[in-house]
């Protein structure tokens, strides 16, 4: 009896997104720009799913936070679980102005 030969095993890489925009104008609605973000990185990361990649459900938007700095709440809470090695890449999903 010979034995198959294994398939490679697949490497989950564990994906965060980060989505932000400058001012609090039309953050308010139910669809905003951080949703297109986020659907636009969503979409990429599926497209990778061959590679193993999946997107990790945890939402890290800073609406109405400027770029200029890197005093942003989810920016924060992003890098907390870069340090702890939680995540393996990262999306943005910026949109230009």
């Amino acid at each position: 009896m010979t034995k198959s030969p294994k398939a490679p095993s697949q490497c989950v890489v564990r994906c965060a997104i980060y989505t932000r925009k400058s001012t609090e104008e039309g953050l308010e609605q139910e669809f905003n720009s951080l949703h297109v973000q986020r659907e636009s990185a969503e979409a990429y990361i599926k497209s990778q799913k061959q590679a193993g990649w999946v997107c990790l459900p945890e939402h890290y938007d800073d609406g109405g936070f400027t770029g200029g700095n890197l005093d942003r709440p989810a920016l924060k809470r992003l890098l907390t679980v870069v340090d702890k090695g939680l995540i393996d890449c990262l999306r943005t999903g910026f949109l230009p102005s």
